[in-house]
């Protein structure tokens, strides 16, 4: 602790001010003109996380202003169904778009209750802003955004960041409006993008192609949500573009998550024996021990995380034991909780399917 007359060097005080949340660096920078430096230093700044609470109703502190050139990397909460959130954090995406051209990575996050349909325009303007102004942009995370994504956005994306290593479109709408063309056009655009979550409908056979294409560089993430009708409706990928595109790379990761809205006849579809799933996320209305089973059969090798919502029976726990086995020699994890849409007292009955050698 420093002395009385002291005062600390100004990294210390960056390091330490870089852990403070807005409003308390806001409130250290009007102590003294020591702590306003060190608090407007770009250390400060690089990797931040921002709330938009309502609590914060228009009270973005002036010197944030002086700081958005600094900001890296940046995780922006708010509320959208209340409009002060909302309000605010649509102001800081704006002057974000106008200030900062070395922005890196954006993930949004929002919290509370949905907003209506279409309260979203605002929020994804400024995103789309934002992709339009910054070229360094590597990293844009949109799936805990309830609102409908649209192929503006995704375009927006391709032509304005050539440099997009990470884009995560697979969010909860309830409609799914990225077509599968916008999707080509992004990753004929970002030959870097290694990691990219979609929901289905988005993903097609000429995308596959691409990444499966020679001279492309490794990618390593593909996260796949069926959820939406147009999900249900998406046609088959064939088991032999998904065979091709492991040869070609070997070190991809798939994560499929499967909700209420897949019938079981878009279920079978979706589970090519080929695709190198590593997480399986188990929501359906109906069956759940047939696509366990099937994960035993075809994913044994690759699977590391399966998450099943469903109600206890015979079929499910055979299936479990099943995939408990074919896994045996690698270290995987299950987990089975509450049935979709029902009470958390009807648990289903934990089944562990972890096996070391």
């Amino acid at each position: 602790m420093a002395e009385p007359g002291e005062q600390l060097p100004e990294e210390v005080l960056a390091l330490i001010f870089r852990h403070l949340p807005l409003q308390d660096r806001a409130a250290a920078a009007r102590v003294c003109r020591a702590w306003a430096a060190a608090a407007a230093c770009s250390a400060v700044w690089h990797d931040t996380d921002i709330s938009c609470c309502c609590a914060q109703e228009g009270m973005l502190p002036p010197f944030l202003s002086t700081c958005l050139d600094h900001i890296r990397h940046l995780r922006l909460e708010f509320e959208p169904s209340k409009e002060p959130s909302r309000r605010v954090a649509t102001e800081l995406l704006t002057a974000l778009a106008g200030r900062t051209p070395g922005l890196q990575g954006l993930r949004l996050e929002c919290r509370g209750e949905k907003p209506l349909f279409d309260a979203g325009r605002d929020v994804l303007d400024a995103v789309r802003a934002i992709c339009r102004a910054a070229r360094e942009l590597r990293h844009l995370d949109l799936r805990r955004l309830p609102f409908t994504l649209d192929d503006a956005l995704v375009l927006r994306a391709a032509r304005g960041c050539p440099e997009l290593r990470s884009l995560f479109l697979n969010n909860g709408t309830l409609v799914g409006s990225v077509g599968p063309a916008s999707v080509l056009e992004l990753l004929e655009a970002c030959p870097r993008l290694c990691t990219l979550g979609l929901h289905l409908a988005s993903l097609s056979h000429p995308a596959l192609e691409v990444l499966a294409a020679p001279g492309r560089a490794p990618f390593a993430l593909l996260a796949l949500r069926c959820a939406c009708p147009e999900d249900a409706r998406a046609p088959a990928l064939p088991n032999e573009a998904w065979a091709a595109l492991r040869r070609r790379q070997p070190g991809l990761v798939v994560e499929v998550e499967l909700e209420p809205a897949m019938p079981a006849e878009s279920v079978t579809r979706v589970l090519q024996p080929a695709v190198p799933v590593a997480a399986l996320r188990l929501c359906l209305s109906g069956d759940s021990a047939g696509p366990v089973r099937f994960a035993a059969l075809h994913y044994a090798a690759t699977l590391r995380v399966l998450e099943v919502r469903a109600a206890a029976s015979a079929e499910l726990d055979s299936a479990l034991e099943l995939l408990a086995g074919r896994c045996a020699r690698r270290t995987a994890s299950a987990w089975c909780g509450p049935p979709c849409g029902t009470p958390s007292s009807r648990t289903a009955r934990a089944c562990a399917a972890t096996r070391s050698n």
